[in-house]
C-alpha cells in the first residue's frame, strides 16, 4: 500500500515538474520581452544579452505613444475588437440557435456547407473578399475590417452545439404561451447561452485583437492602423531600436494576455460544455 502511494507521489512530482518545465519555457520568451522593454536605448543589442535592465526605464513607452501615435493605433484596435465581439454575438447566437432549433427546409444541408468552408484556407477568400469591400466602398475603413469578421462558422457551430441542450418543451410552451420567435429568444435562450457568449466573446476579440493579415490589407491610412498593423509598419523604421519594438509587443500583447487569464475559467468551461451538452 505505501508502495502505491510512495509511487504515485513520484508520479505526481514528474508530471508536475515537467508542466511547469513547459512554463518556464513557454513564459520566458515574453518575460524577456518585458525585460527588454524596460531597458534604455541600445541595451538589448549587448552580447550576450542581459535578462534584466540595468536601470528601469519608461523612456521606450513614453517615445511609443508620444512620438509614434501608438496610441491612436491602441484606440483603433479597441474599436475594431469591441464592434467585431458585439456584432459576433448577436449574429452567430443568432444563426446558432436558428440552426439548432429552428425547422425550416434545407437546415442541414447548409449548415455542412458551412462547416466544409472551415477546411477552405482563410487566404484563398482574402481577394474576392476585398473585392466585395471595394464594391461597398468599404476599404481604408473600419467598416471593412468589422463586417466580414461579424459572423463565422466557428461561432455558428459553436453556439448550435450548446443551444441543441435547450428543452424543445421548453420552446414548445413559450409559443404556446403566445410568445413570439423573438421574445423567445432574447428572454428564454439568451440567458440560457450565457456559459457559450462568455466563451465566444473571448475567443473572438482575441482573434480580432491579434489580426494582422486581414486589417493589412484593407486598411491603407495609417490612422487606421490596428495595433498588429502599426507596429510592423513601426519596425521598419525602427529596426535597430530593439528595446521600443518590445515596449509596443507588450502594448500589443499584454492586454488579451491578461484578458485570458482572467476569464479563462468561463472560457474553458463553455468549450467543455458545449462539447458535452453537443
Amino acid at each position: 500500500m505505501s508502495r502505491e502511494v510512495g509511487g504515485s507521489r513520484w508520479n505526481a512530482i514528474l508530471v508536475n515538474g515537467g508542466l511547469l518545465a513547459l512554463a518556464i519555457v513557454s513564459l520566458a520568451p515574453l518575460a524577456w520581452m518585458v525585460s527588454v522593454s524596460f531597458m534604455p536605448a541600445g541595451e538589448a543589442s549587448r552580447f550576450p544579452p542581459p535578462m534584466l535592465p540595468s536601470a528601469a526605464t519608461l523612456a521606450n513607452y513614453h517615445q511609443l505613444f508620444e512620438r509614434t501615435g501608438m496610441a491612436d493605433n491602441f484606440v483603433n484596435s479597441l474599436i475594431v475588437s469591441l464592434a467585431i465581439t458585439l456584432g459576433s454575438l448577436l449574429f452567430n447566437t443568432l444563426a446558432g440557435y436558428a440552426f439548432a432549433k429552428l425547422r425550416f427546409a434545407g437546415r442541414e444541408r447548409v449548415f455542412q456547407v458551412l462547416l466544409a468552408a472551415l477546411v477552405i484556407p482563410a487566404q484563398v477568400a482574402m481577394l474576392p473578399l476585398f473585392l466585395l469591400m471595394k464594391q461597398l466602398h468599404l476599404v481604408n475603413s473600419f467598416g471593412g475590417v468589422i463586417v466580414p469578421a461579424l459572423a463565422t462558422v466557428f461561432g455558428i457551430f459553436l453556439v448550435r452545439q450548446y443551444a441543441r441542450s435547450i428543452p424543445d418543451e421548453l420552446l414548445e410552451a413559450a409559443r404556446m404561451d403566445g410568445a413570439g420567435e423573438l421574445r423567445i429568444f432574447f428572454q428564454i435562450v439568451l440567458p440560457m447561452l450565457k456559459p457559450v457568449l462568455v466563451t465566444l466573446s473571448i475567443f473572438t476579440f482575441m482573434a480580432a485583437w491579434n489580426d494582422f493579415m486581414w486589417p493589412l490589407i484593407v486598411l491603407t491610412d495609417q490612422d487606421h492602423y490596428t495595433l498588429p498593423v502599426a507596429l510592423a509598419s513601426l519596425s521598419r523604421e525602427h529596426v535597430m531600436d530593439v528595446e521600443l519594438m518590445m515596449a509596443g509587443a507588450v502594448v500589443t500583447v499584454v492586454p488579451v494576455l491578461l484578458l485570458f487569464l482572467l476569464l479563462q475559467r468561463y472560457y474553458i468551461q463553455g468549450l467543455l460544455l458545449g462539447s458535452v451538452k453537443g
